[in-house]
Protein backbone atom coordinates (compact mmCIF):
# COMPACT_ATOMS: atom_id res chain seq x y z
CA UNK A 1 0.00 0.00 0.00
CA UNK A 2 2.80 2.33 0.95
CA UNK A 3 4.77 1.57 -2.21
CA UNK A 4 1.74 2.22 -4.39
CA UNK A 5 1.31 5.61 -2.75
CA UNK A 6 4.97 6.59 -3.04
CA UNK A 7 5.50 5.48 -6.60
CA UNK A 8 3.24 8.03 -8.32
CA UNK A 9 4.75 10.81 -6.20
CA UNK A 10 8.25 9.87 -7.40
CA UNK A 11 7.10 9.76 -11.02
CA UNK A 12 5.48 13.22 -10.66
CA UNK A 13 8.61 14.72 -9.11
CA UNK A 14 10.90 13.34 -11.81
CA UNK A 15 8.54 14.60 -14.49
CA UNK A 16 8.54 18.05 -12.94
CA UNK A 17 12.35 18.12 -12.84
CA UNK A 18 12.58 16.97 -16.44
CA UNK A 19 10.11 19.66 -17.47
CA UNK A 20 12.15 22.34 -15.67
CA UNK A 21 15.36 21.26 -17.36
CA UNK A 22 13.71 21.21 -20.78
CA UNK A 23 12.64 24.82 -20.33
CA UNK A 24 16.20 26.02 -19.55
CA UNK A 25 17.91 28.27 -22.10
CA UNK A 26 21.56 28.25 -23.08
CA UNK A 27 21.57 31.81 -24.41
CA UNK A 28 20.68 35.20 -22.96
CA UNK A 29 17.59 36.89 -24.42
CA UNK A 30 17.61 40.70 -24.74
CA UNK A 31 14.73 42.82 -26.05
CA UNK A 32 13.97 46.55 -26.21
CA UNK A 33 15.23 49.80 -27.69
CA UNK A 34 16.21 50.07 -31.34
CA UNK A 35 18.69 52.78 -30.33
CA UNK A 36 20.50 50.56 -27.82
CA UNK A 37 20.19 47.53 -30.15
CA UNK A 38 23.43 48.11 -32.12
CA UNK A 39 25.41 48.65 -28.92
CA UNK A 40 24.09 45.52 -27.22
CA UNK A 41 24.58 43.53 -30.43
CA UNK A 42 28.28 44.32 -30.69
CA UNK A 43 28.76 43.55 -26.97
CA UNK A 44 26.94 40.23 -27.46
CA UNK A 45 29.15 39.32 -30.42
CA UNK A 46 32.34 40.22 -28.54
CA UNK A 47 31.20 38.32 -25.46
CA UNK A 48 30.28 35.24 -27.49
CA UNK A 49 33.64 35.13 -29.27
CA UNK A 50 35.71 35.77 -26.12
CA UNK A 51 33.83 33.40 -23.80
CA UNK A 52 33.09 30.57 -26.21
CA UNK A 53 29.52 30.58 -24.88
CA UNK A 54 26.31 31.11 -26.84
CA UNK A 55 26.04 34.61 -28.27
CA UNK A 56 23.13 36.45 -26.61
CA UNK A 57 20.04 36.87 -28.76
CA UNK A 58 19.21 40.58 -29.23
CA UNK A 59 15.78 41.67 -30.49
CA UNK A 60 14.70 45.22 -31.36
CA UNK A 61 11.16 45.70 -30.03
CA UNK A 62 11.27 49.36 -28.95
CA UNK A 63 11.67 50.50 -25.35
CA UNK A 64 7.97 50.25 -24.52
CA UNK A 65 7.57 46.87 -26.20
CA UNK A 66 10.67 45.58 -24.45
CA UNK A 67 9.43 46.71 -21.04
CA UNK A 68 6.10 44.95 -21.63
CA UNK A 69 7.86 41.67 -22.40
CA UNK A 70 10.43 42.08 -19.62
CA UNK A 71 7.80 42.81 -16.97
CA UNK A 72 5.53 39.92 -17.96
CA UNK A 73 7.15 37.47 -15.54
CA UNK A 74 10.14 35.56 -14.22
CA UNK A 75 11.38 32.36 -15.85
CA UNK A 76 13.01 31.24 -19.05
CA UNK A 77 9.88 32.00 -21.09
CA UNK A 78 10.58 35.70 -20.48
CA UNK A 79 13.51 37.95 -21.51
CA UNK A 80 16.48 38.35 -19.19
CA UNK A 81 17.35 41.92 -20.16
CA UNK A 82 15.57 44.84 -21.80
CA UNK A 83 17.25 47.82 -23.47
CA UNK A 84 15.73 51.28 -23.09
CA UNK A 85 16.44 54.68 -24.59
CA UNK A 86 14.73 56.27 -21.58
CA UNK A 87 14.41 55.37 -17.92
CA UNK A 88 11.84 52.80 -16.79
CA UNK A 89 8.45 54.37 -15.97
CA UNK A 90 6.86 53.94 -12.56
CA UNK A 91 3.88 52.20 -14.19
CA UNK A 92 6.28 49.70 -15.77
CA UNK A 93 8.18 49.17 -12.53
CA UNK A 94 4.90 48.48 -10.73
CA UNK A 95 3.82 46.07 -13.50
CA UNK A 96 7.11 44.20 -13.05
CA UNK A 97 6.54 43.96 -9.30
CA UNK A 98 2.98 42.68 -9.70
CA UNK A 99 4.21 39.95 -12.08
CA UNK A 100 6.95 38.76 -9.74
CA UNK A 101 9.85 40.64 -11.32
CA UNK A 102 10.95 41.95 -7.94
CA UNK A 103 14.69 42.66 -8.22
CA UNK A 104 15.68 44.75 -11.25
CA UNK A 105 19.20 45.99 -11.90
CA UNK A 106 19.30 49.34 -13.72
CA UNK A 107 22.39 50.01 -15.83
CA UNK A 108 22.88 53.42 -17.42
CA UNK A 109 25.34 52.82 -20.25
CA UNK A 110 25.90 56.28 -21.71
CA UNK A 111 24.24 59.09 -23.63
CA UNK A 112 22.75 59.59 -27.06
CA UNK A 113 21.42 62.56 -28.97
CA UNK A 114 18.16 62.52 -30.90
CA UNK A 115 18.81 63.98 -34.32
CA UNK A 116 16.55 65.40 -36.99
CA UNK A 117 18.30 64.56 -40.21
CA UNK A 118 17.92 64.86 -43.95
CA UNK A 119 19.77 63.63 -47.01
CA UNK A 120 23.24 65.06 -47.65
CA UNK A 121 21.93 65.99 -51.12
CA UNK A 122 19.55 68.52 -49.50
CA UNK A 123 20.35 71.83 -47.81
CA UNK A 124 21.08 71.41 -44.07
CA UNK A 125 18.30 72.46 -41.71
CA UNK A 126 18.69 74.91 -38.81
CA UNK A 127 15.83 74.38 -36.37
CA UNK A 128 14.75 75.44 -32.91
CA UNK A 129 12.72 73.30 -30.53
CA UNK A 130 9.85 75.78 -31.03
CA UNK A 131 10.00 75.08 -34.79
CA UNK A 132 9.80 71.36 -34.04
CA UNK A 133 6.78 71.78 -31.79
CA UNK A 134 4.89 74.02 -34.21
CA UNK A 135 5.63 71.72 -37.14
CA UNK A 136 4.64 68.45 -35.48
CA UNK A 137 2.17 69.10 -32.64
CA UNK A 138 -1.42 67.99 -33.10
CA UNK A 139 -2.62 71.36 -31.77
CA UNK A 140 -0.85 74.72 -31.90
CA UNK A 141 -1.65 78.24 -30.65
CA UNK A 142 -4.14 80.26 -32.68
CA UNK A 143 -4.20 84.03 -33.20
CA UNK A 144 -5.61 84.77 -29.73
CA UNK A 145 -3.72 83.94 -26.54
CA UNK A 146 -5.18 80.80 -24.99
CA UNK A 147 -6.64 79.59 -28.29
CA UNK A 148 -5.63 76.18 -29.64
CA UNK A 149 -6.30 75.02 -33.19
CA UNK A 150 -5.63 71.88 -35.21
CA UNK A 151 -2.16 72.20 -36.72
CA UNK A 152 -2.59 74.04 -40.05
CA UNK A 153 1.09 74.19 -41.05
CA UNK A 154 1.90 72.42 -44.30
CA UNK A 155 5.40 73.81 -44.96
CA UNK A 156 8.42 74.67 -42.83
CA UNK A 157 8.26 78.26 -44.08
CA UNK A 158 4.78 78.64 -42.59
CA UNK A 159 6.24 77.58 -39.23
CA UNK A 160 9.18 80.00 -39.46
CA UNK A 161 9.77 82.40 -42.36
CA UNK A 162 13.53 81.71 -42.12
CA UNK A 163 13.00 78.04 -43.01
CA UNK A 164 12.74 76.65 -46.56
CA UNK A 165 9.45 76.50 -48.43
CA UNK A 166 9.21 72.71 -48.46
CA UNK A 167 6.44 70.49 -47.20
CA UNK A 168 6.63 69.16 -43.65
CA UNK A 169 7.31 65.44 -43.92
CA UNK A 170 9.00 63.81 -40.93
CA UNK A 171 9.72 60.10 -40.64
CA UNK A 172 10.00 58.84 -37.09
CA UNK A 173 9.47 56.09 -34.53
CA UNK A 174 6.11 54.85 -33.18
CA UNK A 175 4.69 55.39 -29.66
CA UNK A 176 6.32 52.16 -28.39
CA UNK A 177 9.76 53.68 -28.97
CA UNK A 178 11.88 55.24 -26.23
CA UNK A 179 13.25 57.58 -28.91
CA UNK A 180 9.69 58.79 -29.52
CA UNK A 181 9.19 59.35 -25.76
CA UNK A 182 12.45 61.26 -25.43
CA UNK A 183 11.78 63.26 -28.61
CA UNK A 184 8.37 64.29 -27.25
CA UNK A 185 9.83 65.28 -23.87
CA UNK A 186 13.03 67.01 -25.00
CA UNK A 187 12.17 68.22 -28.49
CA UNK A 188 8.41 68.81 -28.55
CA UNK A 189 7.96 69.92 -24.94
CA UNK A 190 11.24 71.84 -25.13
CA UNK A 191 9.63 73.98 -27.85
CA UNK A 192 6.15 73.99 -26.37
CA UNK A 193 7.30 75.68 -23.17
CA UNK A 194 8.88 78.50 -25.18
CA UNK A 195 5.31 79.80 -25.56
CA UNK A 196 4.68 81.67 -22.29
CA UNK A 197 0.95 81.01 -21.81
CA UNK A 198 1.41 77.29 -22.50
CA UNK A 199 4.30 77.14 -20.05
CA UNK A 200 1.98 78.68 -17.44
CA UNK A 201 -0.42 75.74 -17.96
CA UNK A 202 2.14 73.43 -16.37
CA UNK A 203 1.35 74.92 -12.95
CA UNK A 204 -2.43 75.01 -13.31
CA UNK A 205 -3.17 71.89 -15.39
CA UNK A 206 -0.15 69.61 -15.75
CA UNK A 207 -2.13 66.87 -17.50
CA UNK A 208 -3.43 69.16 -20.24
CA UNK A 209 0.01 70.75 -20.60
CA UNK A 210 1.70 67.39 -21.14
CA UNK A 211 -0.97 66.16 -23.55
CA UNK A 212 -0.64 69.32 -25.62
CA UNK A 213 3.16 69.33 -25.66
CA UNK A 214 3.65 65.60 -26.30
CA UNK A 215 0.89 64.78 -28.81
CA UNK A 216 2.16 64.50 -32.39
CA UNK A 217 -0.12 65.29 -35.31
CA UNK A 218 -1.72 62.39 -37.19
CA UNK A 219 -2.58 64.03 -40.51
CA UNK A 220 0.26 62.47 -42.50
CA UNK A 221 2.93 65.10 -41.82
CA UNK A 222 4.57 62.78 -39.28
CA UNK A 223 4.98 59.26 -40.62
CA UNK A 224 5.65 56.32 -38.28
CA UNK A 225 8.28 54.03 -39.75
CA UNK A 226 8.45 51.36 -37.03
CA UNK A 227 11.44 50.39 -34.90
CA UNK A 228 13.89 50.33 -37.80
CA UNK A 229 16.15 53.40 -37.89
CA UNK A 230 18.06 52.04 -40.88
CA UNK A 231 14.80 52.15 -42.85
CA UNK A 232 14.45 55.87 -42.05
CA UNK A 233 17.95 56.48 -43.41
CA UNK A 234 17.03 54.64 -46.63
CA UNK A 235 13.83 56.67 -47.04
CA UNK A 236 15.70 59.95 -46.53
CA UNK A 237 18.06 58.98 -49.33
CA UNK A 238 15.07 58.34 -51.58
CA UNK A 239 13.33 61.60 -50.62
CA UNK A 240 15.68 64.58 -49.98
CA UNK A 241 12.72 66.78 -48.96
CA UNK A 242 11.89 64.60 -45.95
CA UNK A 243 13.39 64.68 -42.45
CA UNK A 244 13.90 61.76 -40.09
CA UNK A 245 14.11 61.34 -36.31
CA UNK A 246 16.57 58.80 -34.84
CA UNK A 247 19.53 58.37 -32.51
CA UNK A 248 22.92 60.00 -33.03
CA UNK A 249 24.64 56.65 -33.52
CA UNK A 250 22.71 56.09 -36.76
CA UNK A 251 23.76 59.54 -37.97
CA UNK A 252 27.35 58.77 -37.03
CA UNK A 253 27.29 55.45 -38.87
CA UNK A 254 25.60 56.94 -41.97
CA UNK A 255 27.42 60.27 -42.31
CA UNK A 256 27.95 59.57 -46.01
CA UNK A 257 24.17 59.48 -46.54
CA UNK A 258 22.49 61.86 -44.06
CA UNK A 259 23.23 65.03 -42.11
CA UNK A 260 21.83 66.25 -38.79
CA UNK A 261 20.02 69.57 -38.38
CA UNK A 262 21.48 72.03 -35.90
CA UNK A 263 19.15 72.68 -32.97
CA UNK A 264 19.34 76.24 -31.65
CA UNK A 265 22.68 76.64 -33.45
CA UNK A 266 24.23 73.52 -31.85
CA UNK A 267 25.29 70.71 -34.16
CA UNK A 268 24.57 67.09 -33.13
CA UNK A 269 28.13 65.97 -32.45
CA UNK A 270 29.89 63.63 -30.02
CA UNK A 271 31.25 66.53 -27.94
CA UNK A 272 28.01 68.57 -27.79
CA UNK A 273 26.02 65.53 -26.64
CA UNK A 274 28.66 64.59 -24.07
CA UNK A 275 28.66 68.08 -22.52
CA UNK A 276 24.85 68.31 -22.87
CA UNK A 277 24.98 71.55 -24.90
CA UNK A 278 23.01 69.79 -27.66
CA UNK A 279 19.38 70.38 -26.58
CA UNK A 280 17.96 66.95 -27.45
CA UNK A 281 20.20 64.45 -25.67
CA UNK A 282 19.17 61.62 -23.35
CA UNK A 283 20.62 58.76 -21.25
CA UNK A 284 20.54 55.13 -22.40
CA UNK A 285 19.85 52.11 -20.16
CA UNK A 286 19.34 48.42 -19.90
CA UNK A 287 17.55 46.47 -17.16
CA UNK A 288 18.38 43.00 -15.83
CA UNK A 289 16.30 40.45 -13.91
CA UNK A 290 18.40 39.45 -10.90
CA UNK A 291 16.34 36.27 -10.57
CA UNK A 292 17.72 35.07 -13.92
CA UNK A 293 21.37 35.53 -12.94
CA UNK A 294 22.86 32.08 -12.29
CA UNK A 295 19.90 30.40 -13.99
CA UNK A 296 20.46 31.48 -17.59
CA UNK A 297 24.17 30.95 -18.33
CA UNK A 298 26.39 33.92 -19.07
CA UNK A 299 24.42 36.90 -17.77
CA UNK A 300 27.19 37.99 -15.40
CA UNK A 301 29.79 37.58 -18.15
CA UNK A 302 27.71 39.70 -20.52
CA UNK A 303 27.30 42.41 -17.87
CA UNK A 304 31.05 42.38 -17.16
CA UNK A 305 31.80 42.77 -20.88
CA UNK A 306 29.31 45.63 -21.32
CA UNK A 307 30.67 47.53 -18.31
CA UNK A 308 34.34 46.97 -19.17
CA UNK A 309 36.48 49.94 -20.20
CA UNK A 310 37.27 48.22 -23.50
CA UNK A 311 33.53 48.37 -24.27
CA UNK A 312 31.99 51.51 -22.76
CA UNK A 313 35.11 53.53 -21.92
CA UNK A 314 36.10 56.78 -23.62
CA UNK A 315 38.19 54.88 -26.15
CA UNK A 316 36.04 51.75 -26.13
CA UNK A 317 34.46 50.02 -29.08
CA UNK A 318 30.98 51.37 -28.21
CA UNK A 319 32.24 54.96 -28.56
CA UNK A 320 33.43 53.97 -32.03
CA UNK A 321 29.81 52.94 -32.73
CA UNK A 322 28.52 56.38 -31.70
CA UNK A 323 27.61 55.93 -28.03
CA UNK A 324 28.68 58.82 -25.79
CA UNK A 325 30.32 57.42 -22.61
CA UNK A 326 29.37 58.40 -19.07
CA UNK A 327 31.87 60.62 -17.22
CA UNK A 328 34.68 58.60 -15.57
CA UNK A 329 33.34 58.70 -11.99
CA UNK A 330 29.77 57.89 -13.01
CA UNK A 331 30.99 55.05 -15.19
CA UNK A 332 33.09 53.54 -12.38
CA UNK A 333 30.20 53.78 -9.91
CA UNK A 334 27.79 52.22 -12.39
CA UNK A 335 30.22 49.36 -13.08
CA UNK A 336 30.50 48.62 -9.34
CA UNK A 337 26.72 48.73 -8.92
CA UNK A 338 26.19 46.42 -11.90
CA UNK A 339 28.80 43.86 -10.90
CA UNK A 340 27.47 43.72 -7.35
CA UNK A 341 24.01 43.09 -8.83
CA UNK A 342 22.47 45.85 -6.74
CA UNK A 343 18.74 46.18 -7.57
CA UNK A 344 16.96 49.50 -8.00
CA UNK A 345 14.56 50.66 -5.31
CA UNK A 346 11.86 52.03 -7.59
CA UNK A 347 12.47 55.62 -6.60
CA UNK A 348 14.58 56.00 -9.76
CA UNK A 349 11.62 55.30 -12.07
CA UNK A 350 9.96 58.05 -14.11
CA UNK A 351 6.70 59.30 -12.60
Amino acid sequence: MTKQMIFPVIVFTMTALTSTVSLARESIEVVGSSTVYPFSTVVAERYGRASGKATPKIESTGSGGGMKLFCSGVGTNFPDITNASRRIKMSEFEKCQSNGVKEIIEVQIGYDGIVIANSITAAPMELSRKDIFLALAAQVPGDVEGELIENPYATWKQVNSALPDIEIEVLGPPPTSGTRDAFAELGMEGGCKKIAWIQAMKKTNKGAYKALCHTIREDGRYIEVGENDNLIVQKLQANPAALGVFGFSFLDQNADKVQGASIESVEPEFESIADKSYPISRPLFFYVKKAHVGVVPGIEGYLNEFTSERAWGEDGYLAEKGMIPLPDEERAAMARNTRSLTPMTGKEALK
